[in-house]
């Protein structure tokens, strides 16, 4: 009787702990590109451009959370654009700032979403 009532509390639980951990990753995604988008507002201060590449950002203080990967798809002086993804799920966030091409599911600017 024990046993049956453990597997069925598995049986409920499972599931759950699983929503709960890529809803975890996806804020945790979520909130680097928010900081990036801090860190690249900074660069454009200095530079009058934003950059292309993540590590010059990264100088400025900036570092992306464990198994995540930020990737910068386009960055001129009037826009960028960028995606970060996590190793623990399938989840991607998108987000862009001025010219740059919307991104994904992201469609209003300055707003990180993600499919």
């Amino acid at each position: 009787m024990v046993v049956v009532i453990i597997g069925l509390l598995a049986a409920i639980v499972g599931p759950q702990f699983d929503l709960a951990r890529d809803r975890t990753y996806v804020s945790v995604m979520k909130v680097d590109l928010r900081n990036f988008a801090t860190a690249e507002e900074s660069y454009f201060f200095d530079f009058a451009t934003y950059s292309s590449d993540p590590h010059s950002v990264y100088a400025r203080g900036f570092e992306t959370s464990k198994d995540v990967t930020l990737t910068v798809n386009e960055a001129t002086s009037s826009g960028w654009s960028a995606t970060a993804t996590h190793t623990g799920t399938a989840a991607q966030c998108n987000i862009f700032i001025g010219s740059a091409a919307p991104l994904g599911s992201a469609n209003h600017e300055g707003v990180v979403d993600c499919i």
